[in-house]
């Protein structure tokens, strides 16, 4: 692993990306050997940073978590990202574009859990931990330039993270097959992207899973009152000033907010 110096380095960059909105080259170019490893201990200070700050955690996401995106990126696994409190925007509220670089959106179900989580699990575990499900939105935002990255890249730029909106009615997921939950989503009423839930690693609960065993192999558990998004159910939608977004999903109510 690159040692502590570097870490603190790369931490110091990618915050002032995520700071001010500007552009970063590929961490990659000058560390080529750069690890997975290495990409979440920059996230970790990043989260030592931001609570340094006053901000609170509240969960964290799991990215790359459609059969394509795994493809495309060449992994196995989803990437993980940390969520603090500040990310978090209102329904229907105004998101300042000028404060993102590359902002797009894509709908995701956010599980809220009841009791901690740990170790090797199955679906039903997490079920079983669950408080209830609910809808998200979020918007991702790669400060990379020219939108040129890789996998240990977006993993040191927290998975892309900016934003999330939750809305819409929470559900007990034991009420729902959360493989079929059908998600459509609008941009200035016209609609950009469709998709059902099992296109998240056939059910969305598996993102849970991999994210308490990624957890596990850091020797951490995931808090009960844990926030975790699960990943894109559809392909991310690039907005900009004016675009007024809608997701609507299947028995479970809609997430809207636009972009000024």
């Amino acid at each position: 692993m690159l040692d502590t110096t570097i870490i603190n380095k790369l931490t110091d960059r990618v915050l002032n990306a995520q700071d001010h909105a500007t552009t970063m080259t590929k961490l990659t170019d000058e560390y080529p050997s750069m690890s997975i490893e290495d990409g979440y201990a920059v996230q970790d200070e990043l989260r030592r940073r931001w609570i340094a700050r006053g901000d609170r955690c509240v969960g964290l996401k799991a990215g790359l978590t459609s059969k394509a995106k795994m493809l495309q990126m060449g992994v196995d696994v989803p990437s993980f990202g940390i969520l603090m409190a500040s990310f978090s925007r209102p329904e229907n509220s105004a998101i300042d574009i000028k404060e993102l670089v590359h902002p797009r959106v894509e709908a995701e179900i956010a599980f809220v859990t009841k009791a901690e989580l740990k170790g090797d699990l199955t679906i039903e575990q997490v079920l079983a931990a669950t408080d209830y499900i609910i809808p998200a939105v979020e918007v991702i935002d790669s400060r990379y330039e020219k939108f040129k990255f890789d996998l240990v890249s977006v993993i040191a730029d927290n998975g892309s993270s900016s934003r999330y909106v939750t809305g819409g009615r929470p559900r007990d997921p034991r009420e729902m097959d959360l493989r079929t939950i059908g998600v459509v989503i609008e941009k200035n009423g016209e609609i950009m992207a469709l998709g059902a839930s099992a296109a998240v690693l056939n059910h969305p609960a598996n993102a849970v899973v991999m994210l308490v065993k990624h957890l596990a192999e850091r020797g951490e558990v995931l808090p009960a009152g844990s926030y975790v998004m699960t990943g894109g159910i559809t392909e991310a939608i690039p907005v900009v000033a004016g675009d007024c977004i809608t997701a609507r999903f299947q028995d479970m109510g809609s997430v809207s907010f636009r972009f000024v």
